[in-house]
C-alpha cells in the first residue's frame, strides 16, 4: 500500500496480480489478464467499459480490485496508469504454438527476468532476515510441495545440505504429514505453493505450525496469525 493508503505501488503491481491469479474466481482471473496483458487500456477504461470488455460484472471488478488491496476501482485504475508508464514491468505473453524460435527465445528469458524482478520487489530485508536467521539456526528444515512446485522444494532441500543443514523435501502428502508432526520448537518448514492454497503443502505446514516451528509460505500465501516469514525459495 502507498503512503496515501491506495494499495499498492506501481513496481509491485504486476508482480501481486501475477501472484494471486491462480487463487481467483473464473471471473476475476479474465479482470486480472486484462489488467496484465494491457493495463493501459483497462487505466483508460470506465467500469461499465471494462465490464463489457471482460464480459464481468461491475460487482465482480470492485472485488478484484479489493483483493489487490485497492479501495476501488478508481484506486486501482491510478495504480494502472502508473504501472502502464513502465512498459518494461508488463508480460510479454504467453507462447504460442506458431511463436518463431526467435520470439519463444525472448518470452522466456523475459519471464525469467521478470519473475526475479517480482521476486524482489515483494521482498523486505528485514523479513528476508528473519528467515535467513531461522534457517540458520534450525536443527532440522522440511520443504513441502507437489508436482512443479515439488521440484522446487527438491532443490531448496539439496542446496541447502551442501551448505552443511539437515534439510528434507517431501512431495508425497503423507510423508509430509508424518514429519511435519515429528518437528519440534526451532525447525523450520517451508511450504512452496504458486498459488499458496495448496491443499497438500497447506496441511502439513499446518501440522508444523502445530508443533512449534517457525513456517515459511511463499510470497503469494495469505499471511498467517502466528510467527511467519515469507517463502524465500
Amino acid at each position: 500500500m502507498d503512503d496515501n493508503g491506495n494499495g499498492l505501488r506501481a513496481d509491485t503491481l504486476v508482480a501481486t496480480v501475477r501472484g494471486v491469479l491462480p487463487s481467483l474466481t473464473p471471473a476475476a482471473q479474465t479482470v486480472a489478464r486484462l489488467i496484465l496483458e494491457d493495463p493501459a487500456t483497462v487505466a483508460r477504461s470506465t467500469i461499465t467499459e471494462l465490464s463489457a470488455a471482460s464480459g464481468t460484472s461491475e460487482a465482480t471488478i470492485v472485488r478484484t480490485a479489493r483483493l489487490l488491496g485497492f479501495a476501488g476501482y478508481p484506486q486501482l485504475r491510478l495504480a494502472l496508469a502508473a504501472a502502464a508508464a513502465q512498459p518494461d514491468r508488463l508480460v510479454p505473453g504467453d507462447l504460442a504454438p506458431d511463436d518463431p524460435l526467435s520470439e519463444v527465445i525472448h518470452k522466456v528469458a523475459r519471464a525469467e527476468s521478470e519473475a526475479i524482478n517480482d521476486t524482489v520487489a515483494q521482498l523486505t530485508s528485514e523479513r528476508l532476515g528473519l528467515v535467513v536467521d531461522a534457517i540458520v539456526g534450525a536443527r532440522r528444515i522440511d520443504a513441502y510441495g507437489v508436482s512443479a512446485s515439488g521440484l522446487v522444494a527438491e532443490d531448496v532441500a539439496q542446496k541447502l545440505m551442501r551448505i552443511g543443514l539437515s534439510s528434507h523435501a517431501f512431495q508425497d502428502a503423507h510423508l509430509a504429514l508424518t514429519s511435519a508432526v515429528l518437528l519440534r520448537e526451532g525447525d523450520v518448514a517451508i511450504g512452496i505453493s504458486t498459488s499458496g492454497e495448496t491443499p497438500d503443502v497447506i496441511e502439513p505446514l499446518t501440522r508444523a505450525k502445530e508443533a512449534g516451528p517457525p513456517r515459511s509460505p511463499s510470497p503469494t500465501t495469505p499471511a498467517p496469525r502466528s510467527r511467519s516469514w515469507p517463502n524465500t525459495c
